[in-house]
């Protein structure tokens, strides 16, 4: 099965890349993997609070995906698959990739005020003819409906 791998943050553009990768995944039989990224810097502390601040960010990122699963579900009937990892958003992005070989396709959402943001930047920009993925970017301007009917 062919999965949509979907960057999930806290960024607004973050659910038009949800319910775009959502809605082609059902669409075409495949599936839906979120992949949330905790940066390391979050826990470079003493070692107890580092810890317990690790707990408390994966703790976020499970309810961020209970927060976005729920309406894809809801609305598209597919299940996703969650992913947790640590480190740098762009080197986490590709070993997902490269360590799941049922991913083909990466979704990423672009920002509108500031650009599209630095890992739609550098994937798509300097890393766009070695990716070994397709990747779509979803334009963080379009409204909810517009992200449907593209699909």
């Amino acid at each position: 099965m062919r999965k949509f791998l979907v960057v999930v943050d806290e960024t607004p553009e973050c659910m038009n890349a949800i319910r775009f990768a959502a809605r082609r995944a059902h669409k075409t039989g495949g599936g839906l993997q979120m992949l949330f990224v905790i940066r390391p810097e979050e826990f470079q502390h003493w070692l107890g609070v580092g810890d317990l601040m690790r707990h408390e960010a994966r703790e976020a990122a499970e309810q961020r995906f209970h927060e976005v699963a729920g309406p894809v579900q809801e609305n598209v009937g597919i299940v996703p698959e969650f992913v947790i990892r640590e480190g740098e958003a762009v080197e986490q992005v590709l070993a997902q990739i490269k360590e799941d070989p049922e991913v083909g396709v990466l979704v990423l959402g672009a920002g509108v005020d500031n650009g599209p943001g630095p890992l739609v930047s550098y994937l798509v920009g300097k890393m766009a003819g070695s990716m070994s993925v397709p990747v779509t970017v979803v334009p963080g301007a379009l409204s909810r409906e517009q992200v449907i009917a593209l699909c």
